[in-house]
């Protein structure tokens, strides 16, 4: 496996994989790679025939200093990591390989409007313009490809998404599901950053996302119950302070003013000074699943989401069985 820091030396290589008749596959990561982002590079090596990842802690997507200072950047295990599970390249520039001018502001951003603009996007202002900005210029540098990103984050997916559409990138944008532990929680790099005991508080997000769940499959309709039933659940774990509970439309990412078909719930809490973020598909008893904008087909969430009698629940979370194996998928934050 290759480790390539220039950005132009990493679109070089890319062009001679296709030169050579290769499909190639894109993986974008900030590092401290885990179990998630080993089944996401490894999903895009079943279908590509030859998988670059990028590692790269962007700057533009922090709005907190100290959060921007914390995050762990583990570099060595991230090329083991990404060679094992079948990575062909990793591209890990320096920050100024990537902003010139830093740490002056980048004269140049994007802003994907509309689906950037709530929940993350109000509690964090600027921070999916970074995301866009950073995601545009890695399409930009590879080109013709398959980019794989984990609907763990997915209001940052449909972010991509909207960014690929409206700018033409020639890149089909994959989405691969949510991986989690036996006891819900959702693998993310931040989880390191908890205590014992914040590790524990942190499984009210999926506790209150199943919550929401099971709510619209008992036939709840009011939006604004399903999002106090989520509330509750984090509101009732000392540990843990609630940003949002959101219940929207897939697609738009918007409240809609009644459950009619398949919601995406959405939760946000801080756990021991970590923000951590969740999600899940929750479609209505009889509701059409919802279509990926991109494909046509029902989004890989929402299948998974009807094919829960392949899987045990313990404790309200989906657990693998022999089966149904879980597959772990990463993201770009």
């Amino acid at each position: 496996m290759e480790l390539i820091e220039s950005p132009g030396a990493f679109s070089a290589a890319l062009d001679r994989w296709r030169a050579q008749g290769l499909r190639v596959g894109l993986v974008p990561t900030m590092g401290a790679l885990h179990h998630g982002h080993r089944s996401l590079i490894a999903a895009a090596a079943a279908e590509c025939d030859a998988v670059a990842v990028t590692v790269f802690v962007n700057p533009l997507q922090f709005g907190d200093a100290a959060d921007l200072q914390g995050y762990p950047r583990t570099l060595p295990e991230d090329l083991a990591v990404a060679a094992a599970a079948g990575a062909r390249a990793v591209f890990a520039p320096a920050v100024l390989a990537m902003y010139p001018d830093h740490p002056a502001p980048v004269p140049t951003t994007v802003h994907v409007a509309g689906v950037s603009d709530r929940l993350e996007g109000a509690s964090r202002p600027g921070h999916f313009d970074g995301v866009a900005t950073v995601v545009a210029k890695l399409l930009a540098l590879a080109g013709r490809c398959r980019a794989y990103f984990g609907e763990k984050d997915f209001q940052q997916l449909a972010v991509v998404r909207q960014l690929a559409r409206d700018l033409s990138f020639p890149a089909e944008i994959v989405a691969c599901p949510t991986v989690r532990e036996a006891d819900g929680l959702a693998l993310s790099s931040r989880n390191a950053r908890l205590s014992p005991s914040g590790r524990q508080a942190a499984t009210c997000l999926h506790r209150a996302l199943d919550a929401g769940r099971r709510a619209v499959a008992a036939g709840e309709r009011h939006v604004d119950v399903v999002e106090q039933v989520m509330a509750a659940v984090v509101g009732a774990e000392p540990g843990a302070r609630l940003d949002y509970a959101a219940a929207v439309d897939p697609a738009s990412l918007q409240r809609p003013a009644a459950v009619t078909g398949e919601l995406r719930l959405l939760v946000a809490a801080v756990v021991d000074g970590v923000r951590l973020i969740d999600n899940l598909a929750a479609p209505a008893p009889g509701a059409a699943l919802a279509a990926d904008p991109v494909t046509g087909r029902a989004s890989s969430t929402a299948r998974r989401a009807a094919e829960v009698s392949g899987a045990a629940e313990v404790s309200g979370a989906a657990v693998p069985s022999a089966a149904n194996p879980t597959t772990s998928r990463g993201a770009l934050i």
